[in-house]
């Protein structure tokens, strides 16, 4: 991939989840009771809120912090979301007051090992473009 990194394919959909997910928890903490489906539209408003703020700040990282081979959008995407799943799962877990100390920095370090390991793989089952050096001439 050659092509340089661009914001904008993301600006909207940063925009849009954030912006949907931030409201509507501000609509069904501040509207409803806490029954089953508005408990359900919690967590997946906030997963959307979660990761449409973390997906300019992931973007931001890539840029400051560029590797090789450059990351794809997928890759910044996946990123964003699993900053939304480690919120959610806190959220979810706080539910039965089981977060602690160890199980805040145990799921983290099992969500940015399941990262590394999916990056890996990406890396290592990339193939370098094929360049002909046959001179017809």
């Amino acid at each position: 991939m050659n092509e340089k990194l661009d914001f904008k394919p993301f600006g909207f959909s940063a925009l849009a989840l954030a912006l949907v997910g931030w409201g509507g928890l501000f609509f069904i903490v501040t509207n409803t009771l806490p029954y089953v489906w508005p408990r359900w539209g919690f967590f997946v408003l906030l997963l959307m809120a979660l990761t449409g703020t973390a997906l300019p700040v992931v973007f931001y990282f890539h840029k400051r912090f560029p590797e090789e081979p450059q990351a794809d959008s997928n890759v910044i995407v996946r990123q964003a979301l699993w900053v939304g799943i480690y919120g959610v799962t806190l959220v979810w877990l706080q539910l039965g007051r089981l977060v602690t100390l160890y199980v805040i920095l145990g799921l983290a370090g099992g969500l940015i090992a399941a990262e590394y390991f999916i990056r890996v793989r990406e890396k290592a089952s990339r193939r370098p473009p094929m360049i002909s050096d046959d001179n017809s001439s």
